[in-house]
């Protein structure tokens, strides 16, 4: 096993334990804020890993690379518009990934100044241990986007569509996921999705310029 496959490992552990939790403690919180007591009843408003990861999504995350926690149960009906606060919680997820991946580009910004000024193979691993974490992080956010059910992109659009699509979309739900599920496993999707997860990355690059110039003083 070379130490790049070892790093890769290293970054999907890290997004078990510490990103996959968070995702799910955002969808409890926004529930929550908006009204709906069942996240609080179910002990998921915290990060407590051993709350939110499914064993079968963490297995398939360290092996395959995507992979997802266990779902947060909500009721619409205590929202004061459920098709809103349906949206609002589901997107609550991938923008705690996002958020994550922000401060995981800063900390890679930061490995990389450190390596530049002290080329050793650590910092050198350390660079890309969060290059993967900040990349797989980025990942997952725009693979839950996805208006696919169950996906949280799939409740998000629901917000836009009337009650007739989203019937339709149920009766049909189980071959439309099991389609999606083809698509992801024969590979079609890798080229679009790496594509917008490039992009994103150059986004989040570009938001933490503040972070650049601090750096090269330092080092400096």
């Amino acid at each position: 096993m070379t130490v790049d496959t070892i790093l890769k490992f290293g970054a999907r552990i890290m997004i078990i334990f510490m990103v996959i939790p968070l995702h799910e403690f955002a969808h409890a919180w926004s529930a929550n804020k908006m009204g709906d007591p069942t996240p609080k009843a179910q002990n998921r408003l915290n990060v407590n890993p051993f709350n939110h990861i499914d064993p079968i999504g963490a297995v398939m995350l360290l092996f395959v690379g995507f992979g997802w926690g266990r779902p947060v149960q909500v009721n619409p009906n205590y929202f004061k518009s459920p098709r809103k606060g349906m949206a609002l919680s589901a997107a609550a997820g991938p923008i705690a990934n996002v958020i994550v991946a922000y401060f995981g580009v800063i900390v890679y910004k930061i490995f990389t100044y450190v390596y530049y000024s002290n080329p050793t193979e650590v910092c050198f691993w350390l660079t890309l241990l969060m290059y993967y974490f900040t990349a797989i992080n980025l990942g997952l956010a725009i693979f839950n986007l996805i208006p696919v059910p169950p996906l949280d992109g799939s409740k998000i659009l629901s917000y836009f569509t009337s009650y007739s699509f989203d019937r339709k979309i149920r009766q049909y739900e189980l071959y439309i996921s099991l389609g999606f599920i083809l698509l992801v496993v024969s590979g079609l999707l890798d080229g679009p999705l790496g594509w917008i997860n490039d992009k994103l990355f150059w986004v989040m690059d570009k938001l933490s310029f503040w972070v650049d110039p601090i750096l090269k003083s330092i080092v400096s």
